[in-house]
Formats: C-alpha cells, structure tokens, sequence
C-alpha cells in the first residue's frame, strides 16, 4: 500500500505536499542550524549532536504545544506574544555579542576558554533555549500542520504525532550533514585562525540579524 494513502486512515493527508514544504523549511537557514553547524565544527560530532538534541527536543515541545492549543493563547495576546518575542531577540543578540567579544576582544581568555569541559557550557540548554524563544515557531507548527490533518478523524493527536515523527526524521538528516560537514571544516578552521576569527564573526553577525528580524515581527 502506497504510504501517503496508509497515513490517509491515521488522518495524515496530503502527504507528499506536506514533505516537499517540509524541506524547504528545514533547508532554510536559521539560529538552531546554524548554531548546531557552529558547535560541530568547533566541539566535534559528539557536541554538535548534542546541540542537535537541543534542537529536537524544543520542536517536539513546539509541536506538542501547538497540539494543545498554547498558539492560540500566544496569538490572542499581544502582551504575552511580545514578551516571549523580545525575549528570543535578545537571547540571539546575547550569543551574537558573546561570539565577537570570544573572537576579537578576549584573546587571553580565549585559550583558557578552550579548557573548560564542554558540558560546563551546557550546548543542549543553548540549542533548546534558541528553540523556544521563538514564538513564530509555533505559530507556524500550527498554521502548517492543520493543513494536513483530516479532523474529520477520531485521532488528531496521532496524526501529528505522525506529522511530528517526519519533522524530526527529516531534520535528524539534515542537522547530522551539517555536523559532518562542521566536524570536517574544523581541521582547515584550526589551521587558519584569521579565517576562522573570520568566519565566528559572520555567524555573530547572523545571529544578530536574526534577532532584529525577531524584534520586529508583528503576531
């Protein structure tokens, strides 16, 4: 049986549009992909996974409440959407501030930075935090799964458990291409610190961007 119609009897519809607009979502860059990109290429596969888990564990979060209705809740508030909105802008521009200051101004803590053990700097609260703070997030997760949900069946939490299951399979492959890639960037990275300055600098400077995009969205 032909999987798109063996989902139809778990209320997925649609199914082959729903994955074609799916990889146009994940392939675009954003905070979390390129956050978990960073982490690879200067901590190695095993942190950049653990970024990625980060990144995992907030969309399931997202996703489920989308489920419950919390969307709603944000989009009826202003006040609270906002809040939760201003919140994600600074956390961004924070780690942009934090990256350039790391790379150009803080050159004897640099080395000792290097020493302190990865888990200290706790990657997977950084990588969920970039995902929560996000309330466009699940404005999204909400207005997009809908569309391909039948609510006519009896179990909507199933289908996007369903819906949810295919998001993260497909950004598991994705994120873990750009952990591979990360990993093997580093070697050249280590080799060329201008360029690698270089290149921490463009990333700050993305975040940043991305945190003025995120400060003047309206709901």
């Amino acid at each position: 049986m032909e999987v798109g119609v063996l989902l139809e009897q778990f209320g997925v519809i649609n199914l082959w549009t729903y994955i074609a607009g799916l990889l146009l979502i994940i392939i675009a860059p954003g905070p979390n992909s390129i956050y978990v990109l960073k982490t690879a290429a200067s901590r190695g596969v095993a942190v950049g996974y653990r970024a990625a888990l980060g990144v995992f564990t907030g969309d399931a979060l997202l996703i489920f409440l989308s489920f419950i209705g919390v969307a709603s809740i944000i989009k009826a508030s202003p006040l609270l959407f906002t809040l939760v909105r201003l919140l994600g802008a600074f956390y961004l521009l924070y780690l942009g501030i934090r990256i350039i200051h790391a790379n150009f101004f803080a050159k004897g803590q640099r080395e000792r930075a290097e020493e302190v053990s990865v888990s200290q700097e706790n990657i997977f609260r950084k990588s969920l935090t970039l995902s929560l703070t996000n309330p466009k997030a699940i404005l999204f997760y909400i207005s997009f799964f809908v569309q391909f949900i039948d609510y006519n069946y009896a179990h909507t939490g199933l289908s996007y458990f369903l819906l949810a299951t295919i998001l993260e399979a497909f950004s598991f492959i994705y994120l873990s291409l750009l952990i591979f890639g990360g990993a093997a960037m580093a070697t050249f990275f280590r080799q060329r610190q201008n360029v690698s300055r270089a290149g921490n600098g463009i990333i700050a400077l993305l975040f940043m961007g991305f945190a003025a995009r995120l400060a003047t969205l309206s709901a």
